[in-house]
């Protein structure tokens, strides 16, 4: 049989050396590190020890199919990994934040980015195949924006650690930005971006996370502080997700002395289509500030700045074309502000400390607003659930409104039906439904019914202005009135 030409010198050498890495393997297991051998810089033996015990595996596999092929690597040849996790303290970035890392972590995303097959999500936007930009747990200073390359990309994701801006960091500009002008057909940057598990300081220079012309974007598992415009910004883009997040100008858990000056806006919805689940807000002059269509708010805890000291928990700017749904939300003394609002619900929330919805007139328009279902507490100063805000004009265009099924203790209620009975002998029975009616002098609809004890006389109903329900009868007669009165009623045909 033949031989393998110089098979068995070649083959000892692999043998020899596949022992020592075996046994530098058992010294790392036993010790924890790597003693200090010649060649450890080739076997690229940086970094936290589990890591180079990884390298040292991924060696050791090289070596075992090299020995079956019956070929030697060469001990200065890289070793390619396989993996798609791009570690930022392997770029050289500071996990301590002593020193700048920002070039460092945007050498991992460079290199991230580079595609590892042909396939694209949208057009034009690039499938990174789940590459992951890992922090490693640190906290880093960075003196510019964390960026994503230009190009655009996607199915990609950053995670676990703390970026803190440093003070030369623009004032203008936030802390990680997906933020690009991108020439795609499909006309956005990035697609399937999740940011999860970190802590960003702004160290009161600008703001947290912008993302902009983007789809499809996650933001979970964050604490977002020390803002002084946005804690996260949405513009244009498409279907970002914002959940299981914190989010505070100042770091306070209420009762804040200093609470009358914060300032800044905690999320900034201009964007379509978004939802925000399970956030609190806790400092901040605006909790979510909403001016993009179709938004979600769910289970949203906002303690940001009271409405006594000029906040607002909820601000929807969006005059005419609202299309916003606020459900399961706690609304802590601080409320909702809706401008114009057209097909707006609100429904299954808490508003605690005076907190209510303020409906405010811009051009006069209300159409499809729904709030129901709501539980409200106050001191007992008089404050209605839902309030009117006409101080730039009456509302004109009013219809499909709905403001019923509330709760209400130390606050007024207000709703757009309601019933309510008057008996006595005589032959005019008046209700005054304005205590409770949401909208001034404004009454569609109005069922009653008399019943009376002896004689059966003829009456009809005779006026309703200022929501006050007039029922004459043609006789005395000691009788009982129920009305039931409705401020919206849908026209049909």
């Amino acid at each position: 049989m033949g031989r393998r030409k110089g098979g068995g010198v070649g083959d000892l050498l692999m043998v020899l050396g596949l022992m020592g890495l075996v046994g530098l393997v058992a010294l790392a297991g036993a010790h924890g590190s790597y003693p200090a051998v010649g060649g450890a810089a080739n076997l690229g033996l940086s970094g936290g020890p589990y890591r180079q015990r990884e390298r040292v595996i991924r060696r050791l596999e090289t070596l075992k199919a090299s020995l079956a092929a019956g070929t030697a690597p060469s001990p200065a040849s890289p070793i390619t990994s396989r993996s798609r996790v791009y570690h930022v303290i392997d770029y050289g970035a500071d996990p301590t934040g002593s020193t700048d890392s920002g070039e460092a972590i945007g050498k991992a995303i460079s290199d991230a980015f580079q595609a590892p097959s042909d396939r694209v999500l949208m057009p034009g936007i690039a499938d990174l195949g789940g590459a992951e930009i890992h922090l490693d747990g640190g906290s880093y200073l960075i003196s510019s924006p964390i960026t994503l390359p230009a190009a655009g990309g996607g199915n990609l994701k950053i995670h676990s650690g703390s970026l803190r801006a440093s003070d030369e960091f623009p004032t203008d500009r936030y802390l990680i930005e997906l933020d690009s002008t991108n020439s795609a057909s499909s006309g956005f940057s990035y697609e399937y971006v999740t940011l999860d598990g970190l802590m960003l300081d702004s160290n009161f220079r600008g703001g947290g996370i912008a993302v902009v012309n983007s789809l499809r974007t996650t933001i979970d598992n964050c604490y977002i502080v020390h803002f002084t415009s946005d804690g996260i910004m949405v513009r244009s883009g498409h279907e970002t997700y914002i959940r299981n997040s914190f989010l505070g100008q100042h770091i306070t858990a209420g009762n804040d002395p200093d609470e009358k000056d914060f300032s800044g806006t905690g999320i900034n919805l201009a964007g379509n289509d978004n939802a925000v689940t399970d956030v609190v807000i806790f400092s901040a002059a605006i909790g979510i500030l909403v001016s993009g269509q179709a938004n979600t708010l769910t289970g949203v805890h906002c303690y940001n700045k009271a409405t006594g000291l000029g906040g607002t928990g909820i601000y929807l700017k969006l005059p005419g074309l609202t299309q916003t749904r606020i459900i399961n939300c706690y609304l802590d003394y601080t409320g909702i502000v809706s401008e114009d609002p057209v097909q707006l619900l609100v429904s299954s929330s808490f508003f605690l400390g005076d907190a209510n919805v303020v409906l405010k007139s811009v051009n006069g328009v209300i159409n499809g607003v729904i709030v129901v279902d709501n539980m409200f507490s106050g001191s007992n100063k008089g404050i209605d659930i839902v309030q009117l805000d006409e101080s730039k004009g009456k509302f004109t265009n009013i219809d499909q409104v709905t403001v019923q099924h509330n709760v209400a203790r130390g606050m007024t209620l207000r709703s757009t039906v309601a019933k309510a009975s008057v008996d006595g002998n005589r032959s005019t029975w008046t209700v005054d439904f304005s205590p409770m009616l949401l909208f001034p002098d404004r009454i569609q609809h109005v069922q009653y019914t008399l019943l009376a004890d002896a004689a059966c006389p003829n009456h009809a109903l005779r006026n309703t202005s200022g929501n006050r329900v007039v029922i004459e009868s043609d006789m005395t007669v000691a009788a009982s009135v129920y009305v039931a009165v409705d401020q919206c009623v849908h026209s049909i045909g």
